[in-house]
């Protein structure tokens, strides 16, 4: 669900691992729906390590049939000028919402698929099912059947996050990772303001091409610390092996939100006294009184970010 979530606010789950999803407001994000669906599809085989069958049409009924005929491991995807040819030929049983009564009935009517449904006469299927039920079988028989997905039937998963789109693409890995430290510091400190701690990174990259790709890391515990957020978005963007491509916009967010107050931080053996988590409320101090920038990362300093620049080829 966090995986989809992370895709589209308009999530409908309809069991703990199945949902409906209305992608018709990422086109311009993420690309068309076989894209999304390739994404998804990718994800969750990266970040879970399992497979999963994804359907996608007009209408969710069409959607939640594509994904049944899809499985095992599978991609389907039924446009609307298919939807007939993709429909008639099925079992009745393959309707949603049709179940094994239901269906014994139909077939006792002499109709074994979906084509035969769509061609009796409403009236004939009123006096054996009632006028309600007769406009359903005849509304699904021809893909008309719908309703819109219910987001937020559960609560969505929370976030906080920050992408930047480059003026120039970026190929240098140590510029990157400078640049995710910059996200990184500003994320945590808006974690930190809001009194929260997230416990899954995101790595947001876009490449030139404006393929968007995401990869995330889940932490031992919550965190609101510049430095584990920069290492874990860090060590996503490292699992991408790139070579030399042209990054054109990198993104964090974590999520997986909690209060402050709900989480504990499990010290290890050398840990110091005092640590990430005072010098963090230390740096909020400092801004607070001088403003934004007071205090940052050495190597976010502009003079030092400046030389590296000039001489990242140089440096060993």
């Amino acid at each position: 669900m966090a995986i989809f979530r992370s895709l589209t606010a308009q999530v409908e789950p309809v069991s703990m691992d199945e949902a409906f999803l209305d992608v018709s407001g990422t086109r311009r994000r993420l690309g068309p729906p076989r894209t999304v669906a390739e994404l998804i599809k990718a994800r969750v085989a990266d970040e879970q390590r399992i497979t999963c069958t994804v359907g996608g049409a007009t209408t969710t009924s069409l959607a939640k049939i594509a994904s049944a005929q899809g499985k095992p491991d599978g991609l389907l995807l039924v446009p609307p000028h298919k939807v007939v040819s993709f429909l008639h030929p099925l079992p009745v049983g393959a309707l949603w919402g049709v179940g094994a009564q239901t269906e014994s009935r139909l077939r006792h009517l002499g109709l074994r698929t979906v084509g035969d449904v769509a061609r009796v006469p409403r009236s004939t299927l009123a006096r054996a099912f009632g006028p309600a039920q007769a406009r359903q079988l005849v509304d699904l028989s021809w893909g008309r059947a719908t309703h819109p997905v219910a987001a937020n039937v559960e609560p969505a998963e929370r976030s906080i996050g920050s992408q930047r789109t480059f003026t120039h693409d970026l190929d240098d890995p140590d510029l990157m990772r400078r640049e995710l430290l910059r996200t990184a510091v500003g994320v945590a400190a808006r974690l930190r303001a809001a009194g929260q701690r997230g416990r899954t990174v995101v790595l947001t990259v876009r490449f030139a091409d404006f393929t968007t790709i995401t990869r995330s890391r889940t932490l031992r515990d919550h965190t609101d610390i510049a430095p584990e957020i920069h290492a874990a978005a860090c060590s996503a963007l490292d699992s991408l092996a790139l070579q030399r491509a042209r990054v054109r916009l990198l993104g964090i967010r974590v999520s997986g939100l909690v209060d402050i107050e709900q989480t504990t931080r499990q010290l290890a053996l050398d840990d110091r006294e005092h640590g990430w988590v005072d010098a963090e409320r230390a740096v909020d101090r400092a801004v607070r009184r001088f403003g934004p920038g007071a205090v940052r990362p050495a190597a976010l300093v502009p003079d030092r970010a400046q030389w590296l620049e000039h001489n990242r080829y140089r440096v060993g």
